[in-house]
């Protein structure tokens, strides 16, 4: 028998080290691997272990999140019964601290009265992965656990099963206890729950800074990790466009890429990132770089090392270099012409 999960997904966290990427957006719904959205990997990892119900918490600065889930449609979460619920942060100003802290929940305990789930997944909005949370519940239950926290190499993925009622008595009681999330009943000594920790052997990536972003990116290229995120059993969804298949033209060049649809390649592409409608012309070489949706890049151009927004326009003749600890970032719809580099 399937013991019933629900999904609650924080995505009102901020962290200013991955800024140049969020100065628009949510952590949520940065761009990730071609085609989808930082959220869509715990999402689907939710929906594909059978949860579902899932909230999410968002802040004020969610346009791009509310236009990428819309209904829940692509996650056959748009449902008359359960199905995927908004829930607003009381708090204006972004948390980059706690995860999905009890205040927030305490606004939006009727999601957990009202539900007949046992126990409830906490997660973040970015972490990368595929996950079975079924195995664990069945872990979780087996160990007697009031809490599980997953775990990766002794570090936390900021996921947390708990049990439905446990929950809602430690957000009652947070004026009580002191305790302001989750994250600080696992770390506190002085109570008697049972805490455990689950170690998943596949791949999770904890997406909280540009270099971590850039390196986790170029790490889905290696087919030993994509294979292990992208699973033919356990799909992760996203948003559906239609696109025309990408256009290469003579004289192009892809090595190692992942090259989305809508593109139009006339030059050389290597070891990258190409996200939906990108148009790299003649005679440019990108290497080692992510390029998000609708970029243009002209002519005779060299970047290497380099994460490009959405909508950025690079101008003939132009050289960005950047490295795997520090990339160059060019933000959301900016223009970098071949005079600035003089």
């Amino acid at each position: 028998m399937i013991k019933k999960l629900l999904g609650i997904i924080d995505a009102t966290t901020h962290k200013n080290m991955i800024e140049d990427l969020i100065v628009k957006r949510s952590m949520s719904a940065i761009p990730f691997a071609g085609r989808y959205r930082l959220i869509d990997f715990v999402l689907s990892s939710m929906v594909n272990s059978g949860i579902e119900s899932v909230a999410v918490f968002h802040g004020y600065q969610n346009r791009s999140l509310m236009d990428h889930l819309g209904s829940g449609r692509e996650w056959d979460l748009n449902r008359k019964r359960d199905g995927l619920f908004f829930f607003p942060s009381p708090l204006k100003e972004a948390n980059s601290e706690q995860l999905a802290s009890f205040k927030q929940l305490k606004n939006n305990l009727d999601y957990l009265y009202r539900s007949n789930g046992q126990y409830v997944l906490i997660s973040n909005c970015h972490t990368v992965c595929n996950i079975d949370f079924q195995v664990i519940l069945d872990r979780h239950i087996k160990t007697k656990s009031d809490i599980t926290e997953i775990r990766q190499k002794g570090q936390s993925l900021e996921m947390y099963l708990i049990d439905t009622p446990l929950l809602i008595e430690l957000i009652n009681n947070q004026d009580q206890t002191g305790y302001r999330s989750i994250v600080d009943v696992v770390k506190a000594q002085n109570h008697e729950l049972n805490v455990n920790e689950y170690e998943y052997q596949g791949f999770a990536a904890v997406i909280n800074s540009i270099e971590k972003y850039y390196n986790h990116s170029i790490e889905v290229l290696n087919p030993s990790i994509w294979k292990q995120l992208f699973l033919k059993d356990s799909p992760i969804y996203t948003k559906v466009k239609d696109e025309p298949p990408t256009k290469y033209m003579n004289g192009a060049t892809v090595k190692n890429s992942m090259i989305a649809n809508g593109c139009v390649i006339e030059g050389h592409v290597e070891n990258s990132i190409i996200f939906r409608g990108v148009k790299i012309a003649k005679g440019t070489v990108v290497k080692n770089s992510v390029i998000m949706q609708k970029s243009q890049i002209g002519s005779n151009c060299n970047l290497d090392g380099v994460i490009l927004d959405k909508d950025v326009r690079v101008e003939n003749g132009v050289t960005l270099q950047g490295t795997t600890s520090s990339p160059n970032v060019l933000r959301k719809g900016t223009v970098q012409g071949a005079l600035m580099n003089s």
